[in-house]
């Protein structure tokens, strides 16, 4: 616990001044100088309010990570010395690692039900980069670090990395940066890259997934580039229209939970209502992402054969 505070939570904790600095000058920028962007007051106070309490919540129970990986260390195959190749080394794993945690966060319901809290803002500023979940220690994905430490990285490292991800992470939610040069968008995540993530614009669904390095969507097929005939709409496909904290935080989990133990159902269909992709029933009255995408795509080829040159609208 102590461990997690000091290698993460507290490296946190020292970039939260960085952060409401940098929504400060946004918000400058944006309502003064008239820069590119949109903002709410409101949804940004309850954004940084959940951020807050993230850090609250998250470190409570930072221990059953910590536990976990110091538990693993015993098992190693081997020690790597600290060095700074080593620190790269486990900075590029770890943002693989990172990689693979977003895409189950998105392609599995439990973990969604953590994750869908940073996505339920219909803006998209540095406030909406602190609308983070409570729950990432129950998430199940948090396994994932444990290979690294198998392979040799210390654990501290292993966290270490994992929070300066974070704090990268934070620079890119943000509309008044357009786009950097064009070798830094081949390579890194970057502001454009990353409100393609959050839109709910049928192409743009489950798309990059990269923490620091986009090499990753580029390389399993899951990178789409910014259109700017088709701007990214924020949110989730259905929005939750509240900024009640607890609605926002809890509201997938309690659906979870109604869809269960709701009647006429086998074990399989509960157990599905759990571990497949939001937006899986059994009855088929919902859609997935994928569903989504291909009727968008239906939708535009339909259009392009006859004559029309209208793309399919957002879900």
């Amino acid at each position: 616990m102590y461990l997690e505070e000091l290698i993460s939570s507290k490296i946190t904790v020292l970039a939260i001044p960085v952060f409401f600095a940098a929504i400060a000058m946004e918000t400058i920028a944006v309502r003064v100088f008239k820069a590119r962007g949109s903002m709410d007051a409101k949804d940004d106070l309850v954004s940084i309010f959940l951020g807050l309490m993230s850090v609250v919540t998250n470190g409570a129970v930072a221990f059953l990570t910590v536990g976990m990986l110091f538990w693993a260390a015993q098992y190693r195959i081997a020690t790597i010395p600290l060095s700074i190749v080593s620190i790269i080394a486990c900075f590029v794993i770890d943002d693989l690692r990172y990689y693979l945690h977003h895409r189950i966060a998105h392609r599995v319901r439990w973990p969604w039900a953590m994750h869908v809290t940073h996505h339920s803002s219909t803006h998209f500023d540095f406030a909406v980069a602190l609308r983070q979940g409570w729950t990432k220690h129950f998430s199940g994905t948090t396994f994932l670090k444990i290979p690294l430490v198998l392979i040799g990285f210390d654990p501290v490292l292993v966290l270490f990395c994992g929070a300066l991800n974070a704090i990268y992470q934070f620079f890119l939610h943000t509309e008044t940066i357009d786009k950097l040069p064009r070798w830094y968008e081949a390579v890194f995540n970057t502001p454009s890259h990353h409100r393609v993530h959050h839109g709910k614009n049928p192409k743009y669904l489950d798309m990059n997934y990269a923490g620091t390095l986009i090499i990753w969507d580029k390389m399993f097929g899951t990178f789409t580039a910014e259109d700017p005939e088709d701007k990214p709409d924020y949110g989730l496909v259905k929005d939750l229209e509240t900024l009640n904290p607890l609605t926002i935080i809890f509201h997938e989990y309690w659906s979870i939970a109604k869809d269960v133990f709701g009647s006429g159902r086998s074990f399989k269909d509960r157990l599905m209502y759990i571990f497949a992709q939001p937006g899986w029933s059994h009855d088929g009255s919902r859609q997935t992402s994928l569903q989504i995408k291909a009727d968008a795509d239906a939708s535009t080829k339909t259009d392009y054969a006859s004559g029309a040159v209208t793309p399919a609208p957002s879900a």
